[in-house]
């Protein structure tokens, strides 16, 4: 059966999903923070964050109360960051028992929390009612209606499948996983690695480059993911190496392009004026992510220099040749 849903967030990743869950039949409602956003969504499009994309039929607007009155699933879209702050506001809006699906990869800095902690703590949300979502997910492509596929970590395995139904599609085939852990530190750390691989192609590197990141990359969040307590296997699927592959080689990453910028000769404020708004999301928590490796007694020498380059004014090239000039070891350590 369809479902009433409520989307709170109106940038590109929560109108993409938002899309996703009308074209699979349900009532959609999507809150947006702006008069002009909220009446384009009514109207059938967002050209500030997708231009060019028709939308199916939605109901858009400005106020939390009537984004939320009615709605059987809630799902947050908003930048990792601001997740807190935002559900201070919202929190005696949530309808009770309902399912809380996250679309934010990110590990909130000062806290060190993933996202689904941060939502338990901040929405007084039972952790058993959220929902992880992970993978591939570039916005402009779901939108576009490019096939793709999720996975949605959850605890309690049947929620997880209820939004399966939801929100499969002939272009979105969603996956379920109980290891809530290892979806969300996949999700949060490849936007650093991502960073990495724009910050290498910036500089001129090629695919030799990009690939030694990724692979690397991967071996970086495993480590860390496991430590925390993760299964090493959802790593190897599409909350891990699916969703490095699609960020750390696409344009379309906001997170790649950020590192372009870099390698360039950009600050970091230069960069994310030129990003008109697009949230890089590993700038972020690279430190963060290296803060939990060092509480986790994980080496993390990518989310590192990555760290510096974005936080300390190193330079990028140089950081390259430090990654290189690390001490030879077997590649399983």
């Amino acid at each position: 059966m369809p479902s009433r849903i409520t989307v709170l967030g109106a940038g590109s990743w929560g109108t993409a999903y938002a899309k996703v869950l009308a074209d699979a039949g349900n009532e959609v409602t999507v809150l947006a923070r702006r008069t002009e956003v909220a009446e384009a969504l009514s109207a059938g499009s967002n050209p500030g964050y997708l231009p060019d994309v028709a939308l199916p039929r939605m109901r858009a607007v400005t106020e939390p109360g009537a984004a939320l009155d009615g709605a059987e699933l809630v799902v947050l879209a908003v930048p990792s960051q601001s997740l807190r702050e935002n559900l201070a506001a919202w929190r005696g809006l949530l309808p009770p028992d309902v399912s809380i699906v996250s679309l934010a990869k990110g590990i909130e800095l000062g806290t060190l929390q993933r996202c689904s902690e941060v939502i338990a703590d901040a929405g007084a949300i039972e952790p058993e009612r959220i929902i992880a979502v992970s993978g591939p997910n570039l916005a402009r492509e779901v939108a576009a209606e490019q096939p793709t596929a999720v996975v949605y970590g959850a605890r309690e395995h049947e929620r997880a499948v209820r939004l399966q139904e939801l929100s499969k599609t002939a272009y979105f085939r969603p996956y379920t996983n109980q290891d809530v852990i290892g979806c969300e530190i996949g999700g949060a750390c490849k936007n650093v690695i991502a960073l990495a691989c724009g910050i290498a192609t910036g500089l001129g590197f090629g695919a030799n480059t990009t690939a030694t990141l990724v692979t690397r990359g991967l071996a970086e969040i495993t480590r860390l993911a496991v430590a925390l307590g993760a299964d090493p296997m959802t790593l190897s699927g599409l909350a891990g190496l699916g969703d490095l592959v699609a960020t750390c080689s696409s344009p379309l990453s906001r997170n790649r392009t950020f590192g372009t910028r870099l390698a360039a000769g950009e600050t970091v404020a230069m960069a994310q004026k030129a990003a008109h708004g697009q949230v890089a999301e590993g700038v972020k928590s690279c430190s963060s992510a290296r803060e939990l490796g060092r509480r986790s007694h994980v080496d993390m020498p990518i989310a590192d220099v990555v760290h510096r380059v974005c936080h300390e004014g190193a330079v990028p090239r140089a950081m390259v040749a430090e990654l290189l000039g690390r001490e030879a070891k077997p590649e399983r350590d």
